[in-house]
């Protein structure tokens, strides 16, 4: 649930705090006063590309920050999770989001004051908010899109069929490899023996560059290291002035002052531990010092076999690990082509398994999915003929299981099809004429969906358990453009609907749904100093009741349409 919206110097807003509560948030205010504003505002915190355009105009950068609580303990595991995936700590079951937009690019994200990027909001997006836009259609769907438009009703996981999948296409990728026309596998055999010849005379050892690495270091400072390492063992242990000798002198002072005053034979063993360390750390550095050989001959053997290393790695790497690892790639392929008969018995037979995998784990999948679509239909065909119109509704899930149509997601296609007037034949949903009409019908869609991942069971339930059930923000930009009347009434009703089991914020011109609001917020536009600022404020009681006025009867109010406005807001209370 969005707690709390906070913008600042984002296009007309200076500095703007929104606080935002459970159930149906309406958002109203007068043409051109900048409602949208907060829409793509919270559309950049979902990871939405940004524009330096909404930087305030004198300001240095733009900065949009948005508090969610988690919500349901799924939602919970879930957001924890990418957060953990990520680095990032889950702080008091909430989510706070930040990002700043500055001039060249230069933006920043930061997600529970911890840096992070836009890819990161990407993937908190779909568990925290979901924007449906203005004049939104399902136009821009692709059949991904829509397939996963039924997989959220339905509750669809597809894990198993994309990793079966992914199995049966490495195997049918490996049987092609192996299957090449005779001209490329003979210039693929050629080129990987050559490159497993490459690799295998180098002799690699794993971790033997950072080895000779530091040997290099050594013998190239040789004279340096033993210079360094002779003066510190003769400060230490060997000059007449040394460490060690002060120590002993130390010694013996302390050991006659122990024979009158018995404390300081505590201080006379720990010197004598002292000097026992400090003797020891210079027989280290002499023998390292005796160890050390100038050898321009070795150091430039060393040089030599860095330069085969660093070779090796420029052309298998980056790294040593990954040039022996290639190595061994390169010998597994040649084995497969020089054993090309046997190992495509074998593996044909693998991909029989792995496509009889795939098949059960598609076909799975793809019943449950015929069975959510009649069951979606029936609830969105209910809903559409709630927001007077007339029409009959149907999900389509074609395909069949045959080797051409399968991908990871399985072997569906899904097609939305209706017919809005009696005797009309079934269309594509996308290819409804009527702005009004497909504004009702994706309300109806997404008032079904989101329904149906709430309650999966189908069963009715309460408002106060559909409201603890609340997992995400469901936000609608003027959806209802297109729309008034009878029709403007029960998308009010439905938003409402929609709001006991999720947190909805809906942007509306429509005095019919605003009555609806369990909180209504006023955006308005003024000029102050000569400048023009955006503000946002809750407004109640009388307050509410004129801006519902205005937007019966526009700027000039009535008594009539303070009575009106009076008497809809006593009934949708």
């Amino acid at each position: 649930m969005l707690v709390e919206l906070r913008l600042e110097n984002y296009a007309v807003i200076d500095n703007l705090v929104v606080e935002f509560a459970p159930g149906l948030n309406l958002l109203t205010g007068e043409t051109g006063a900048g409602k949208s504003i907060l829409i793509d505002a919270l559309a950049l915190l979902l990871g939405e590309k940004a524009s330096t355009d909404v930087i305030r105009a004198g300001a240095e950068r733009a900065v949009i920050s948005a508090v969610f609580e988690a919500g349901t303990d799924v939602a919970e595991k879930t957001v924890a999770q990418i957060l953990r995936n990520n680095g990032i700590d889950l702080e008091d079951d909430a989510v706070i989001l930040r990002r700043e937009i500055a001039p060249g690019g230069r933006g920043r994200v930061f997600v529970n004051n911890q840096p992070a990027t836009v890819a990161v909001l990407r993937q908190l997006a779909p568990h925290l908010a979901t924007i449906h836009a203005q004049n939104e259609s399902l136009l821009s769907f692709d059949a991904a899109a829509r397939l996963n438009l039924l997989d959220a009703f339905a509750g669809t996981q597809a894990g198993a069929t994309a990793d079966a999948f992914l199995q049966w296409k490495s195997i049918a990728n490996r049987i092609e490899e192996l299957q090449r026309d005779e001209q490329d596998r003979l210039r693929l055999l050629d080129l990987w023996t050559f490159q497993k010849r490459e690799i295998d005379e180098a002799k690699l050892q794993p971790g033997e560059d950072e080895r000779l690495e530091t040997q290099k270091r050594v013998l190239a400072n040789a004279e340096k290291i033993y210079s360094s390492a002779m003066s510190a063992f003769d400060l230490l242990y060997e000059g007449n002035a040394s460490t060690s000798a002060s120590l002993r002198a130390a010694q013996k002072h302390i050991e006659e002052l122990s024979r009158y005053e018995p404390k300081f034979q505590e201080a006379m063993e720990a010197l004598e531990t002292a000097r026992i360390s400090v003797e020891d750390v210079g027989a280290s550095l002499r023998d390292y010092a005796g160890a050390i050989e100038a050898s321009p001959e070795h150091l430039a053997e060393v040089e030599d076999r860095l330069a085969v290393l660093d070779r090796l790695k420029r052309k298998y790497g980056p790294a040593l690990a990954d040039v022996i690892a290639f190595g061994a790639e390169v010998s597994r392929k040649l084995s497969e082509m020089e054993n090309k008969d046997e190992i495509l018995r074998g593996l044909r037979a693998e991909l029989a398994e792995a496509a009889e995998e795939y098949l059960r784990a598609a076909r799975a999948i793809s019943k449950k999915r015929c069975e959510a679509a009649r069951r979606l239909e029936k609830l969105v065909e209910a809903e559409i003929n709630d927001l007077a119109m007339k029409s009959n509704f149907r999900i389509e899930v074609s395909g069949t299981d045959e080797e051409g149509n399968w991908t990871a997601s399985g072997f569906d296609q899904v097609v939305y099809m209706i017919s809005t007037n009696p005797g009309e034949p079934l269309r594509q949903l996308e290819h409804i004429a009527s702005g009004g009409e497909l504004s009702r019908v994706m309300l109806a869609l997404k008032t079904s969906v989101e329904a149906g991942k709430a309650t999966p069971s189908g069963r009715a339930i309460g408002a106060k358990s559909a409201r603890a059930l609340a997992q995400r923000t469901l936000v609608f930009d003027e959806i209802d453009t297109g729309i008034g009347g009878r029709a403007a009434e029960m998308v009010g009703k439905k938003l409402k609907s929609l709001s006991a089991a999720n947190q909805v914020l809906c942007i509306t011109h429509l005095p019919q749904i605003a009555t609806f609001a369990d909180h209504h917020y006023l955006i308005e536009k003024k000029n102050t100093g000569g400048r023009t600022r955006t503000t946002v404020r809750p407004i109640t009681g009388e307050e509410r009741t004129e801006e519902v006025a205005r937007m019966l009867s526009g700027a000039k109010l009535t008594d009539t349409s303070r009575k009106h406005a009076e008497q809809m807001l006593k009934a949708n209370a």
